[in-house]
């Protein structure tokens, strides 16, 4: 899986049940790979190509971003270890587990 097809697919496999009630949106500054927007409206995700307006900012590498996404890693572990950055709101940030 590339992180194309992670943004891609992301949609279709989050569990709106999870997200109801949620409205944030994160961009996801994925070093090597590009910028995606990812905005969660009581459970409807979109995504889009590019960074726009957020609440807060992801930056990590390809390779932590796949091993998060593909449960190999933990995205607080990533994140105490300086391999995953938060800027903007933290409490948005933390919601992302629901994504996952």
């Amino acid at each position: 899986m590339s992180v194309q097809e992670f943004f891609d697919d992301l949609p279709s496999k989050v569990d709106p049940a999870k997200t109801a009630g949620m409205s944030n949106s994160y961009v996801f500054d994925i070093e090597g790979a590009g910028q995606w927007t990812v905005r969660v409206a009581d459970g409807a995700v979109s995504v889009e190509d590019g960074a726009g307006d957020a609440d807060c900012t992801i930056s990590a590498s390809e390779e932590t971003l796949l091993k998060i996404a593909r449960g190999e890693a933990n995205p607080t572990t990533a994140y105490m270890t300086g391999k995953l950055k938060i800027a903007g709101d933290m409490g948005a940030a933390l919601k992302l587990q629901k994504l996952f």
